[in-house]
């Protein structure tokens, strides 16, 4: 038979050719297997679902949390800048000396609740400035303090003008 085949001219080696080449396994392309060898079990479809089951949900909380932290970390930023500005004005204005003072601000769609105190230093004619600002987020309470010196000799005089220069140290 072998003779045969190989005693074929070449036009009959070119009608065979392309039969040939369908029927030979190629390397990287895929032969027709039997339905068993190439369809997942169902033991390995629900290993993968359960598989899914167990992960999906883990990472949805990983966001929720990642996604509170973010906002608590943004109105900690913004309860600081508020405690700044309390401090700025309550130097300004000179009014720091007069007792606690109190109040809330709102920025945005959150309210900050602040309270400033002065105490005294015990080196020096200087205060002790203190701004604690208070807000709630997810259901906690948060406070974000900031303290800075003053010197007593910036108080009005009863003539209006001030007297010292202010002087804070963060």
């Amino acid at each position: 038979m072998k003779l045969a085949v190989n005693n074929r001219t070449s036009a009959e080696r070119a009608e065979v050719a392309p039969l040939h080449a369908a029927l030979t396994p190629q390397r990287g392309v895929p032969t027709c297997r039997s339905r068993r060898e190439s369809a997942f079990t169902l033991a390995e479809t629900l290993a993968a679902l359960v598989l899914l089951a167990i992960v999906i949900p883990v990472a949805v909380e990983a966001l929720h949390v990642a996604s509170g932290a973010g906002e608590v970390a943004a109105r900690k930023g913004a309860a600081a800048r508020v405690a700044d500005r309390i401090l700025n004005e309550s130097l300004v204005m000179t009014n720091w000396n007069s007792g606690p003072q109190s109040g809330t601000i709102s920025e945005g769609a959150n309210d900050f609740h602040w309270t400033l105190s002065s105490q005294n230093w015990p080196e020096d004619a200087m205060e002790l400035l203190t701004a604690e600002v208070s807000f709630s987020a997810h259901g906690h309470d948060y406070s974000v303090t900031l303290s800075t010196l003053a010197s007593l000799q910036t108080q009005t005089t009863p003539m209006g003008t001030t007297g010292g220069t202010t002087g804070g140290a963060p």
